[in-house]
């Protein structure tokens, strides 16, 4: 018999790799959805951050490593690159999920739209030293400055639509002492 706890966890792991699956899906389409000069938000770090901001125990950074790596590919990134800034953001939020608990809102979106910022960043002073093609900086920043006011949206519909709510004071404590 399977703890509930352990059946909820593997239920939010499994739903995480489905909506990767959908979203990979939908960006593959070959369908011309409007002005294709504006780039979309990154859902699937969004929502990383967004459940490891509430329940850091649903997604472990290996899934999100994976799924990020498996991006990387698809979308003919550089590999790995993203996928690394993605698990130092995920972690670093990881680790102040207690503080974002305890604080409003807007300090948790500013906690995000700042490790986004830096993550785009470093992105691109990466691919500047190493002398890689890149799209130009306007671009990726406008792609950060989407996904920052996107962020909302992922939050309000992870706690509503999916049930990521955070948990009870004190138990990100003992989640972490039971990791």
């Amino acid at each position: 018999m399977v703890d509930p706890q352990s059946r909820k966890r593997a239920l939010y792991r499994g739903l995480y790799v489905l909506m990767m699956v959908a979203v990979v899906f939908v960006h593959l389409l070959p369908f011309g959805l409007g002005d294709t000069h504006v780039p979309g938000p990154d859902i699937l770090t969004l929502l990383a951050f967004a459940w490891v901001l509430r329940r850091p125990d649903y997604i472990p950074a290996f899934l999100v490593a994976l799924v990020t790596l498996f991006c990387d590919i698809v979308f003919l990134r550089p590999l790995g690159l993203w996928t690394a800034l993605v698990l130092i953001g995920f972690e670093f939020l990881r680790n102040r999920a207690v503080l974002a608990q305890e604080q409003p809102f807007l300090v948790e979106w500013f906690m995000v739209g700042a490790t986004l910022s830096f993550m785009t960043m470093a992105n691109a002073a990466i691919l500047a030293v190493f002398l890689v093609p890149q799209p130009p900086f306007a671009m990726a920043a406008l792609q950060m400055v989407i996904s920052v006011a996107f962020y909302p949206v992922v939050a309000l519909v992870s706690r509503y639509a999916l049930g990521v709510q955070r948990p009870a004071p004190g138990a990100i404590e003992a989640m972490r002492y039971r990791a």
